[in-house]
């Protein structure tokens, strides 16, 4: 049969002194007493510290390697121990990438619930993305320039770890001879060995081809085949006549002198430039751009798939402000207006910044406020691929030649990033400054996902909203009959979870809002929360003061929380000085009667009218009203930060 009670004799941990209690299962327990008496030595140290070593003891021997091996804690026997949850009042964690939606997996569901019954809008025109047929995705690669030479490509593999042998071996059995694998084009029958923990991109060559006039019906049967093998997807990828040439019957591949043919690597996930994609699936007919369909990893700022290209899924950047960088604006460029330059412009620097004043019109000479915003442009941020001539004067006569430019900016990117030591980084980082991305607007994800909406919103403008505004939304959101079908589960899930926070009184954060920037009792009450929506029965549960920091109206709501974890079938251990959480619990236990070594004792145990009756119990007279912390009958009167600035200088002043 299950123990009716959790029974502890002889805990000596910190300055207990060798307590014995029995506390029954199921119940509200509320632990109690003044600071430092040894409450949390016996909730956290003792209970929890034990239910986490038996736990670990459970485990085989191979898992226990990796999680070392936890303390005994002082006591002589603990029996009818449930497994054991901490949650106290400490902060989520340093990592920027954490959220509320992520901490509480309500992004998990909210990523579902987008991926599947979403809308996919077209990020340039903003028009309904729909399905492109085998004709259009014809026609749109018949237009490519006649005596163009390309390959029809089959994605198989997108993002995804594993070395895949049986994939290609799969592949020649079906008569397919080569694949383009991390950007390489490669023979399957000599497949390259691939790393089973990195993520690899395998595409399948369906076939290559020239653009010429009679090309329709090879073509129109490629892009039947490589439809069917990519699951609706093929790419079109554009071959370099340099690299490569194609014999006049398309069958064979004739490769240069020097070296096989090879593209570009992708980096996360994006596709080489001389990419097309095409899908029968997802496809902008005005824009001429064809999307993949959208998946939870796409709707993800944490997966390379999903996250914004230049701020990797951060929202803000970290980059050089130009404020920043030039201090005193009345100098000009050649006397280092900008600071980090410190260094005297040389000869060969002063030639590449003459002829980039030259090309744009304006005077080096000129102070930096009195430059137009142009000119400052080309010297902060470059002029692109624009090709600029520069003068190398010397003894012989000039010499000419030409070169893109690409900034200060740059440049001093270059050496932070390069910077080996710490204070050099830390020099450059004065003059750096968090901003907003510019690309996603701080909405951490790349066009195609941001384009995905519901209701209206896409998945950012979602976790904009406080939560119990996100929560009405759901709730009223309108979906049609095969939507709400496919999408019920999880919004269900959305919506419990949203009403959890709410029930902590948490409705005013967003979803968005990352973890360091959240308080210990935020903290807290999110990791209830999520605990509440994850339905585990038969858990002890040990909280350190969740009402601190909350206000008063929210309380009820807090405690009701606490009450829906224990009537689950839970024990639930509160530290708390809360009278109302006293009053509620179903179980109190004080200790006392002072804090460090005059405490560790218990002073009474029981229901509230025992603890009450306890002529020796500090907490008994105050719930009894004996004692009581009074009110101050007159206030310190409140300064004025003037007056009070005012005061310290006199003050100074006569002492000097």
């Amino acid at each position: 049969m299950e123990p009716k009670t959790i029974t502890v004799k002889g805990a000596r941990e910190h300055n207990l002194r060798n307590v014995s209690l029995k506390l029954p299962r199921g119940k509200l327990i509320c632990l109690t007493g003044v600071s430092g008496s040894g409450k949390s030595s016996f909730a956290f140290d003792t209970l929890f510290a034990e239910g986490q070593r038996r736990y670990l003891e459970s485990l085989s021997s191979y898992a226990r390697q990796f999680l070392g091996q936890l303390p005994k804690p002082d006591v002589d026997q603990i029996t009818g121990l449930s497994p054991a949850i901490s949650i106290q009042q400490k902060t989520s964690g340093w990592n920027p990438r954490s959220t509320v939606g992520t901490i509480t997996q309500i992004n998990d569901y909210l990523r579902v619930l987008f991926a599947r019954v979403g809308t996919q809008h077209c990020p340039g025109c903003e028009q309904v993305i729909s399905a492109q047929s085998r004709e259009q995705i014809v026609a749109r690669i018949l237009s490519l320039p006649k005596q163009t030479k390309f390959l029809i490509l089959a994605p198989v593999i997108r993002g995804q770890k594993g070395e895949y042998k049986d994939l290609f071996d799969d592949m020649i059995r079906q008569g397919y001879a080569r694949a383009r694998v991390d950007g390489e084009v490669v023979s399957l029958a000599d497949a390259p060995k691939l790393a089973r923990h990195i993520r690899h991109h395998i595409e399948i060559v369906i076939d290559r081809l020239v653009m010429t006039a009679t090309l329709r019906p090879r073509l129109a049967e490629a892009v039947e085949a490589a439809l069917k093998l990519g699951d609706g997807t093929l790419i079109v990828q554009m071959v370099d006549p340099s690299e490569t040439k194609f014999s006049k019957s398309h069958d064979e591949m004739v490769e240069g002198k020097s070296k096989p043919v090879k593209r570009s690597k992708r980096v996360s996930g994006k596709e080489a430039n001389s990419d097309i994609l095409l899908s029968s699936h997802y496809a902008c007919t005005k824009c001429n751009l064809s999307f993949e369909p959208p998946t939870p990893q796409l709707l993800s700022f944490n997966a390379p798939s999903g996250m914004c290209p230049t701020c990797d899924g951060m929202g803000e950047t970290f980059d050089f402000d130009p404020n920043l960088l030039v201090p005193d604006p009345k100098k000009s460029f050649l006397k280092l207006a900008i600071q980090p330059m410190r260094t005297k412009i040389g000869r060969w620097r002063r030639h590449i910044y003459r002829g980039v004043a030259a090309h744009v019109g304006f005077d080096l000479k000129t102070p930096w406020v009195k430059l137009p915003k142009k000119a400052k442009d080309a010297l902060l941020y470059g002029l692109g691929d624009t090709h600029i001539s520069f003068e190398w004067r010397w003894s012989g006569g000039v010499w000419r030649h030409g070169a893109t430019f690409d900034g200060i900016i740059a440049d001093l990117r270059d050496k932070h990033r390069k910077a080996k030591s710490g204070m050099v980084r830390a020099y450059y980082e004065k003059y750096m400054q968090r901003r907003e991305c510019p690309e996603c607007g701080g909405g951490r994800l790349n066009t195609q996902a941001l384009a995905v909406r519901l209701g209206g919103l896409n998945i950012n403008d979602v976790s904009s909203l406080a939560i119990n505004e996100a929560r009405e939304f759901f709730s009223q959101l309108k979906l049609n009959k095969m939507q709400q079908f496919i999408a019920e589960e999880a919004l269900k899930e959305v919506v419990g979870r949203l009403g959890f926070l709410c029930d902590v009184g948490l409705e005013y954060l967003t979803l968005e809002r990352t973890a360091p920037t959240l308080s210990g009792g935020e903290s807290q009450r999110i990791r209830l929360a999520s605990q509440i929506g994850a339905g585990l029965v038969g858990v002890l549960y040990i909280l350190d003061e969740p009402s601190i920091g909350l206000h008063p109206r929210d309380n009820d709501r807090l405690l009701k929380s606490l009450c829906q974890l224990r009537d689950m079938g839970n024990t639930v251990i509160v530290v708390e000085h809360d009278e109302q959480t006293m009053r509620l619990a179903d179980e109190i236990v004080d200790f006392g009667p002072g804090p460090g070594v005059r405490g560790g004792k218990v002073m009474a145990h029981g229901n509230l009218q025992t603890i009450m009756r306890a002529k020796s119990s500090i907490t008994g007279k105050y719930l009894r009203g004996e004692a009581c912390i009074e009110i101050p009958a007159q206030r310190r009167p409140v300064v004025k930060p003037k007056k009070l600035a005012a005061k310290k200088s006199k003050k100074k002043v006569s002492k000097r």
